[in-house]
């Protein structure tokens, strides 16, 4: 006890002995990380984020390249992957970011090959036109996969400024009161919501990834931020409702989908299959839980003791551009494959089979007893949505019922795991989750959701 008690009266100490230049350490990266991925900007095509902003302004100067270099980097990552696993060269072996890089199982080297195989196929139009038609494989090459590629980019270099400097130590701190007991998770999660909220999934993902990696999330904590909190963004929710027409009900089909998105938010981390995620760390990696707030200190002095300190560890400029770079190597390369392969599939089954139509029938009894209109034609949009998060707006934009519109499209955005990029993104990272768990993620979100959505819908109409 007088060991603990030494500790604290340290931290203390240290706490009252900050400079300035400690502080500017954590304050100004941090305002640079908050300016880039949290601040929202408003545009030409509505609200986003610096760093979206950016992506989007890579994607529309360099639009034509983009597909051919998406193509290169996965034949290079099925090279790597190859040559790795075939003849095992010491310049990889010794490497413990290359080994770790291309020294993947059968099942992974079989996923990266077909991805490859699929991007050569709709870059050159070779073969089933199933394959490379613009709802496809053309829908992931020209749309889906050169958002990924600029976003990995930018967010890969950028991203420890939020993560590197303190502001996750300060936002832990602040919101563990909160996100532990209604969550069951630390209060750094947070920052990834509010990254996701005001960007992209993708990037709430990514913060997740690389704080699990680290230590600062369990298996259990990294699996639940990323397929409960990773949400979708402002803008991607007023492109649905753009397309579904219903522009004009904007107030209540956000309302509909935090009410639901909460719900969801509160269940999943309690139930099977997250629930049964082991409370571990990361393989070969010390957990770093957050630390109990001494008595008699304040929690915003003691976030900012911890960011501060947080900061100090992080003074060397050509390290951050090595890790950042790393980060940008790993997401091209280990991502961008896998992605291409799962959407592909995904959405060749959702336009050429009657699969999702079958898969929806269940649906039909349940959407008529909730007096759904039009309740047959909205099936169809139920599941669909697992392919793509697109899809359900795409499928439902024929229906007359505004109401059945405003239900389909919040359900979509409230369903949250799709296989074209979001299942993808999470199949192809360290993530500790299977394909299986995110049907019966995405199934339990459905279950959870609708109710509530549809209960929404009726009072609004």
């Amino acid at each position: 006890m007088n060991g603990m008690s030494n500790d604290l009266n340290v931290q203390k100490e240290e706490m009252q002995s900050k400079n300035l230049g400690s502080y500017l350490k954590f304050i100004i990266p941090s305002l640079i990380g908050i300016l880039l991925f949290m601040v929202p900007v408003l545009t030409e095509d509505g609200i986003t984020i610096p760093i979206a902003f950016l992506s989007g302004l890579l994607n529309e100067t360099f639009a034509e390249a983009i597909p051919a270099l998406a193509v290169s980097i996965m034949v290079i990552s099925l090279a790597g992957t190859l040559l790795a696993t075939a003849v095992k060269p010491a310049f990889i072996e010794k490497s413990p970011f290359l080994s770790n890089l291309f020294n993947v199982s059968p099942g992974w080297l079989i996923v990266r090959a077909f991805g490859t195989l699929f991007a050569i196929i709709t870059l050159y139009q070779v073969g089933p036109e199933m394959v490379f038609s613009e709802f496809t494989g053309g829908l992931l090459i020209y749309d889906l996969i050169p958002i990924l590629l600029t976003t990995f980019l930018l967010a890969g270099f950028f991203l420890p400024f939020l993560l590197n400097f303190g502001l996750l130590e300060l936002f832990g701190a602040l919101l563990t009161k909160v996100m532990r007991p209604l969550f069951t998770l630390p209060g750094r999660s947070s920052m990834d919501c509010l990254a996701s909220w005001m960007g992209d999934g993708t990037i709430g993902v990514l913060l997740t990834t690389k704080q699990y990696e680290e230590g600062y999330y369990t298996k259990r904590e990294a699996a639940v931020i990323a397929t409960t909190f990773s949400v979708v963004s402002i803008t991607f929710t007023i492109v649905v409702m753009t397309y579904l027409n219903l522009e004009q009900f904007f107030g209540p089909f956000y309302l509909t989908i935090i009410v639901a998105g909460l719900a969801a938010a509160l269940i999943m981390p309690r139930i099977p299959p997250l629930s049964r995620k082991a409370d571990s760390a990361y393989e070969n990696t010390e957990h770093k839980p957050e630390e109990a707030i001494p008595a008699g200190t304040s929690t915003f002095k003691w976030g900012v003791n911890n960011a501060v300190q947080k900061a100090e560890q992080n003074d060397n400029p050509l390290q951050f551009f090595k890790d950042g770079l790393k980060n940008v190597m790993e997401m091209w390369l280990a991502v961008i494959p896998v992605v291409m392969a799962i959407g592909t599939v995904a959405l060749v089954v959702a336009e050429n089979t009657p699969l999702f139509e079958y898969l929806g029938m269940p649906f039909i009894p349940i959407l008529n007893l909730m007096q759904v209109p039009e309740a047959t034609a909205a099936s169809q949009t139920m599941l669909v949505g697992f392919a793509d998060m697109f899809l359900p707006a795409v499928i439902g934009s024929g229906i007359e019922s505004e109401m059945t519109r405003f239900i389909i499209g919040a359900v979509s955005v409230t369903q949250l795991v799709y296989m074209s990029e979001m299942g993808g993104l999470l199949l192809g990272s360290k993530l500790p989750l299977k394909i299986i768990d995110l049907v019966f993620i995405f199934l339990l979100r459905t279950i959870i959701t609708l109710p509530i959505v549809v209960a929404l819908a009726h009072i609004f109409f």
